[in-house]
């Protein structure tokens, strides 16, 4: 309360010695010059000195003189004030204890004010003793006592409110007036219509025109402590009666009651009290579901102005039923709803038990959170304001998690004690995450704490670390994140060292590497050199593991593999997973009932297979293997299962004896069936197809005709022409090649023409031969592509961007003029306009397709028609390629243009 007091004697005394201590004759003493000239400083900074009250102790004493200058503080303000009393000086806040501290420190002010010599500052002793006697720490009343107080007021009280008497109307303004003031007449007055009355220069008293004695007046307290009390008996029946009013059926008049009771709660604490004594919330809590947005907006705004008086308050608008559940569902209104509800839930929020319980209400951290991220700074800055708050609780901070907001729990992840580490871990490993949230959680550090509980002695906090990484290392860039920060070294540990962690984790600890093996393939690992193993030694202890552990982390090495074969270094590892008789375990693994195991054992066979290397799989893949690749095929749901044993088959070494153990095996009719299986819609069903498609070139070479036979006996030229039309690009070269090498036998198939004898005029029809082949042909024992309709779907190949798919089609065109009579196929080939797509890949990028195309031609323009009809359409790509292709074309390119009569047979480009 002397604040300032001692300030200004501080500075009084502060000065005087400096001054006194100016008058010392240093000199005369003998002091040294250096000494004087110091204590001289000394003495001027003495002069100068200012002090000030502490900042806490300057702003309560503000509020005191506010309080006492305004005069009308009420309980409110008297509550606050003592609030910030009790904040700064370190009083007690238990309302008890509170209340005895007071006692005290009024006692000490009475004390002081008996024996103040200074009127003034008893006075003022006396005003603040007044002012604190108002806060409920100081009366503790109960509220039982304040209820039956209000009760007895209450029922002597008549039921219509009461007009006003004469007296109370100012004569001047004709309105009730609010700070009567008597004038030296004896007449009373509204101050602020007297005043302006006198400032108009009148001396007179405005109702009895007669001179004033002198222009003071002075507050007419009887009258307006009447006037006071008659508003206050109306303002209490006022508010009885609008609770009738806004709990009727006549919702048009509740928003106006609710307005004036929100304008009678404003005016001062002691309306709120009688609103809260008339057991308004829970009216007002049921109000937040009507369906008028006004009256839902009036009734948060009264229960905020109702939470702001106290504890107690909080607490009843806490107890009424739904109200938590009834506050956040306005969240999810218009924004101003929504911020009136914040608003309460911020003040509701000062006490423990809401902090508490708020985290338990459906959908208000999701709510919180959206509002958290508005485009409204003030409905973002409080929803900051409640998560800020409510994250003192681990389970509201749990529940911000499951909101995707992360910001508490990867404080609490980082800097808490390690049983609330563990929680938050616990709760990353179980909390259901976006791709966008997992990358979020390793930007904003969530990484780096995991590493270290991976790596700590405590097996709880390991086991809890690689649940909460398995859970985010799914993401690429989180992946290689992890690589590069050192996860793969404590994960192999948990990985080989039994003793270090449970079955369970070993397959979590699989599954967290398989991921990371994953993100070596991904697209932003392209420049990083990135592996996961990388020596023999790493792949064959990794590898070995298969034949040493269950189904889950077979599973999860299996796929690994996968992984890193497919990477940028997969080819050295596919090679030395070879080396080191992968394949036999992977064939053994086949066999297994275990769908998943099998399934992934299948896929990382046939990763192996693309390579070729023969030899190794002549080795370990018998009859037997054969089988189960067909049998998986047959009785498999899995597309990518039965893509991948097709992929086997496919990639498996072309010798005879394995043919052969195909064709027994009836490999024939299930390739028909996965080509015409039109069941089966899967987005592997394209790769089943292509990998189908290339399986069955083994048994459609030239070289053995009697596989050819079979493979037309099932069915499969037609199939292969409708894929020419309908597949990919993988698949229509496939095909093609197929067709090719079917027709390269048709020439030899093709039955002779019988000659007309003497009574074939006696004959309905005469055979005509095939104009290719010259001979009888058909699919079945030719294998013609004419008579299969293949030429038109081959010709419309050509004009594929896909160089591989053109080089086959034309390759299958070509089979046509490779016979003895090339003139008839070049007719074929001219009839069906096959000619201009084929001069046109003459100016293909591809130098193996230009040489075909050159080949091609070369016998194509042999014929004499067809040199004259298309010469001069290859004549200008013919030249370039002589001036601008390398030594082998130019000569072709040449001799091409000899038969066009462009060169002469002794040009330089034969030299």
């Amino acid at each position: 309360m002397n604040c300032r007091k001692i300030v200004e004697r501080l500075e009084g005394s502060t000065k005087e010695i400096g001054r006194a201590l100016s008058l010392v004759p240093l000199e005369s003493l003998g002091v040294c010059s250096s000494a004087s000239k110091e204590v001289s400083q000394l003495c001027k900074n003495m002069m100068k000195a200012a002090y000030s009250a502490a900042l806490e102790e300057e702003e309560i004493s503000k509020k005191i003189e506010l309080g006492i200058q305004e005069g009308n503080a009420d309980q409110s303000y008297a509550n606050n004030l003592v609030a910030c009393m009790s904040e700064a000086f370190g009083m007690a806040t238990d309302r008890l204890a509170l209340k005895k501290e007071l006692e005290e420190f009024m006692s000490k002010m009475e004390d002081v004010r008996l024996r103040s010599i200074d009127v003034a500052e008893a006075r003022k002793m006396e005003q603040i003793i007044v002012l604190l006697e108002q806060a409920d720490a100081t009366t503790c009343t109960s509220l039982e006592e304040k209820h039956k107080r209000y009760t007895m007021m209450k029922n002597s009280l008549g039921r219509q409110p009461l007009e006003p008497l004469q007296s109370f109307y100012c004569p001047i303004t004709l309105d009730v007036m609010t700070d009567p003031v008597e004038i030296s007449s004896g007449r009373t007055f509204e101050r602020s219509a007297i005043e302006k009355y006198l400032a108009e220069g009148k001396k007179d008293c405005p109702l009895t025109l007669t001179p004033l004695d002198n222009l003071c007046f002075r507050p007419n307290k009887n009258l307006q402590k009447s006037i006071q009390e008659w508003k206050e008996r109306n303002n209490m029946i006022t508010i009885v009666s609008i609770k009738a009013k806004i709990q009727s059926s006549e919702e048009q008049e509740v928003p106006q009651s609710l307005s004036k009771l929100k304008d009678l709660c404003k005016e001062q604490e002691l309306h709120r009290e009688w609103v809260i004594l008339e057991d308004y919330v829970p009216v007002l809590i049921g109000l937040l579901g009507a369906k008028d947005r006004d009256i839902r907006a009036i009734s948060l705004d009264i229960l905020c102005i109702l939470a702001k008086d106290s504890d107690d308050n909080k607490e009843r608008i806490i107890k009424a039923d739904h109200s938590l559940e009834s506050i956040v569902c306005s969240l999810a209104r218009r924004m101003e709803e929504c911020k009136l509800a914040l608003q309460l839930l911020l003040q509701l929020s000062r006490i423990d038990v809401v902090r508490d319980i708020i985290g338990n209400v459906q959908g208000c951290m999701c709510l919180l959170v959206t509002m958290l991220n508005s485009n409204d700074p003030d409905a973002s800055r409080d929803a900051q304001e409640l998560l800020d708050k409510l994250s003192s609780l681990d389970h509201n901070v749990i529940e911000m998690a499951k909101a995707n907001y992360f910001k508490p729990l990867l404080q609490l992840l980082s800097s808490g004690q390690e049983h609330v580490k563990l929680i938050m871990a616990e709760t990353l490993s179980e909390v259901d995450l976006t791709d966008h949230n997992k990358l979020s959680l390793f930007r904003e550090g969530a990484l780096s704490p995991l590493l270290q509980m991976l790596s700590h002695g405590n097996l709880e906090m390991k086991t809890v670390a690689v649940k909460a990484l398995q859970n985010l290392s799914s993401i690429p860039q989180n992946g290689l994140q992890m690589i590069s920060e050192g996860a793969l070294g404590p994960l192999f540990e948990l990985l080989y060292r039994h003793g270090l962690s449970s079955p369970s984790v070993r397959e979590l600890v699989a599954t967290i590497i398989m991921h990371l093996a994953i993100s070596t393939c991904a697209q932003e690992a392209e420049h990083l050199q990135i592996s996961i193993v990388e020596s023999e030694e790493d792949i064959f202890k990794l590898f070995s593991l298969i034949s040493l552990t269950g189904p889950d982390i077979q599973t999860g090495i299996l796929r690994t593999f996968q992984a890193i074969c497919q990477s940028p270094s997969g080819s050295n590892v596919r090679a030395k997973l070879r080396q080191l008789s992968a394949v036999q375990v992977l064939v053994q693994l086949c066999e297994l009932n275990n769908h998943t195991v099998r399934t992934n054992a299948v896929k990382l066979f046939c990763c192996l297979t693309e390579d070729g290397d023969d030899s190794t799989f002549s080795e370990h893949v018998g009859q037997r293997c054969i089988k189960t690749l067909l049998g998986i095929i047959e009785t498999s749901s899995d597309m990518e299962e039965i893509a991948a044993s097709m992929g086997i088959i496919c990639n498996l070494p072309k010798d005879t004896q394995m043919t052969r153990w195909f064709l027994d095996a009836g490999t024939l009719q299930i390739i028909f069936t996965c080509l015409t299986d039109g069941n089966r819609n899967a987005s592997y069903k394209r790769t089943v197809v292509e990998n189908a498609v290339g399986a069955l070139c083994r048994f459609t070479v030239s070289t053995n005709q009697e596989w050819q036979k079979r493979a037309a006996e099932v069915g499969i030229v037609p199939v292969l022409v409708q894929l020419l039309t309908s597949g990919t690009s993988l698949t229509k070269q496939m095909a093609a090649i197929s067709l090719k090498q079917f027709s390269e036998s048709s020439s030899a198939l093709s039955r002779l023409v019988r000659k007309p004898g003497v009574f074939s005029c006696c004959l309905a029809t005469l055979e005509t031969g095939c104009p290719a082949h010259l001979g009888i042909c058909s699919v079945e024992s030719s294998f013609c592509i004419l008579e299969a309709n293949a030429l038109g779907p081959l010709v419309k190949m050509l004009g594929e961007t896909d160089h591989d798919v053109c080089e086959a089609a034309l390759e299958a065109l070509l089979t046509l003029i490779d016979g003895k009579k090339p003139q008839s196929g070049c007719k074929v080939l001219s009839e069906a306009n096959a000619i201009p797509p084929i001069i046109k890949l003459l100016s293909s990028t591809s130098s193996g397709l230009q040489e075909k195309t050159l080949k091609a031609l070369e016998r194509v323009f042999q014929v004499a028609e067809l040199r004259q009809k298309y010469g001069s359409s290859a004549q200008m790509s013919l030249v370039d390629i002589t001036q601008r292709g390398s030594g082998g074309m130019k000569s072709l390119a040449a001799k091409v243009l000899v038969s066009l009569d462009v060169l002469d047979e002794q040009s330089s480009y034969f030299g």
